[in-house]
């Protein structure tokens, strides 16, 4: 029987999982932006969404000093605050505390999952100063949006090192989050088509966005004890910092690009409004504390259950029901689940592979290979092992194993610089090597750039290949390395 009071079906009443439902508005306009050209309706709806939600800010609070001088003490104040923060926590875990965040591994990766939106549009919002490359006052801002892209650099490129960690632990479909998981991508892409006509609101956006939060010092611990690669965190907090990094650079931003002659209150509140962008949709601790392990196996056995329901032989039967039945009303999903602790094919609290059910995924013969993905496996890993102590022993953390692997011998995987270098000249391909349909985009940008007359009309391509489409891809990349050595 199950350990907990009561069983799925008993506490669990089925509902339509968000990951099936058809696509909503926010959604939809969050793809829509994410084009290299978005279309005029789309634009026109992101400057009506992004109105809204300034005039929603109204209602909210902010720490934010109104008075200009006194904000980088405050950055000073908050980053020690942070800092000493931390330092309890460490000392909490040293002492033998329990992680705060993650209560296990698929925890971990349904954060990940459930923070894409935002993640992958990393830096967009200071897309929209890009064009002006020829204006000083944009310049440190400028360089922040360069850094989110990693400078071209494949391996410190933001939303590549985030997509890269999505597709290792198989969290790549996260498309059907509901709406409030979409609100801060969607401002991002808004403020990033409309600069023009929100630059407070920008660089305040920008400035609380850039501040050191103790959610990314404790996520980047707790991934990496989890085996989880934390790199996409502790970049962020390396660059982030109030010395050198984005910090300073957002405020040397704000000083730069307020008004000598004009109403420097007015330009105030509306950074001060921007700034409060930052509270608003779904944010790190709100996801965390909705993870539900009982509620996400249902909804990922309900998900699969659509073209389960007519894979499995009559002889397939649980509970003297065919496993087809089971699955022919995702209703019963949360019923079907108790039924496979019931008849022994699960045995919750213990080691999963005591679990016949989880030997089909895992075992010798795994006639359910590749059915569930790594991160719906995990998922049915934990909710499988339930308190079982076993689960609970420290396990090697990802950085640890990196250094066995090193410590072993076995191969390292090759770095974008190792294969490549920063910025190879044409002239040091191979002729073999230029002519593949792999570099067939590169050359034309290549050879694209060669024959504009004019430094204006280069760095307008180029500004329309770093785009939050576009700016990951290899055209995209080579772009940024482009533009940042002409931007000196």
């Amino acid at each position: 029987m199950l350990n907990q009071p009561m069983q799925l079906s008993e506490q669990i009443h089925y509902r339509q999982p968000d990951r099936a439902a058809p696509a909503t508005p926010l959604r939809r306009l969050y793809r829509d932006l994410m084009r290299d050209e978005p279309s005029a309706r789309a634009v026109d709806d992101a400057d009506a969404y992004l109105r809204k939600q300034l005039a929603a800010t109204d209602a909210l609070e902010s720490d934010l000093p109104a008075d200009i001088d006194d904000i980088s003490d405050w950055i000073v104040h908050n980053t020690a605050l942070v800092g000493e923060q931390y330092r309890k926590y460490l000392q909490d875990r040293k002492a033998g505390g329990p992680r705060q965040y993650f209560s296990n591994k698929s925890h971990a990766l349904y954060f990940l999952k459930s923070v894409a939106p935002t993640k992958l549009v990393d830096g967009a919002w200071l897309y929209g100063l890009v064009p002006h490359w020829n204006d000083a006052r944009f310049t440190a801002l400028i360089r922040i949006y360069l850094e989110e892209l990693g400078d071209g650099v494949p391996d410190k490129n933001h939303v590549l090192l985030f997509k890269r960690l999505l597709s290792t632990h198989g969290c790549d479909r996260w498309e059907n989050l509901s709406e409030d998981h979409y609100v801060q991508g969607v401002l991002q892409l808004a403020l990033a088509r409309h600069a023009g006509n929100f630059l407070p609101e920008v660089i305040g956006f920008n400035l609380g966005y850039e501040q050191l939060p103790l959610h990314l010092l404790i996520c980047a611990y707790e991934l990496n004890e989890l085996g989880i690669d934390p790199t996409y965190f502790t970049l962020h907090v390396t660059v982030d910092n109030a010395d050198t990094g984005h910090a300073r650079k957002a405020l040397e931003g704000l000083l730069e690009t307020m008004p000598r002659i004009g109403d420097r209150a007015s330009f105030m509140a509306r950074v001060a409004r921007g700034y409060k962008l930052n509270m608003l949709g779904a944010g790190t601790n709100s996801v965390i504390d909705e993870f539900d392990i009982d509620r996400e196996i249902v909804a990922l056995f309900a998900e699969k259950s659509v073209v389960g329901k007519e894979a499995h032989s009559d002889y397939c039967r649980i509970g003297g029901r065919a496993i087809n039945d089971w699955l022919a009303d995702p209703a019963q999903i949360p019923a079907f689940l108790d039924a496979l602790v019931e008849r022994d094919w699960i045995r919750r609290g213990q080691d999963p592979q005591n679990s016949r059910f989880w030997r089909l995924l895992q075992g010798e013969r795994a006639e359910m290979f590749g059915v569930f993905s790594a991160y719906e496996q995990q998922v049915i890993y934990d909710w499988i092992a339930d308190g079982w102590e076993g689960a609970q022993r420290r396990q090697i953390s990802f950085r640890a194993r990196q250094r066995l692997m090193d410590t072993l011998g076995e191969p390292a995987q090759i770095g974008w610089h190792g294969v490549r270098g920063v910025l190879r000249n044409p002239a040091q391909r191979s002729a073999a090597e230029d002519q593949t349909d792999f570099n067939v985009e590169l050359r034309t940008l290549e050879e694209t750039l060669a024959g504009m007359e004019s430094r204006d009309e280069a760095m307008r391509l180029l500004t329309k290949l770093m785009s939050p489409a576009s700016h990951h891809s290899p055209a995209g990349l080579m772009a940024t390395r482009i533009y940042s050595r002409m931007l000196g």
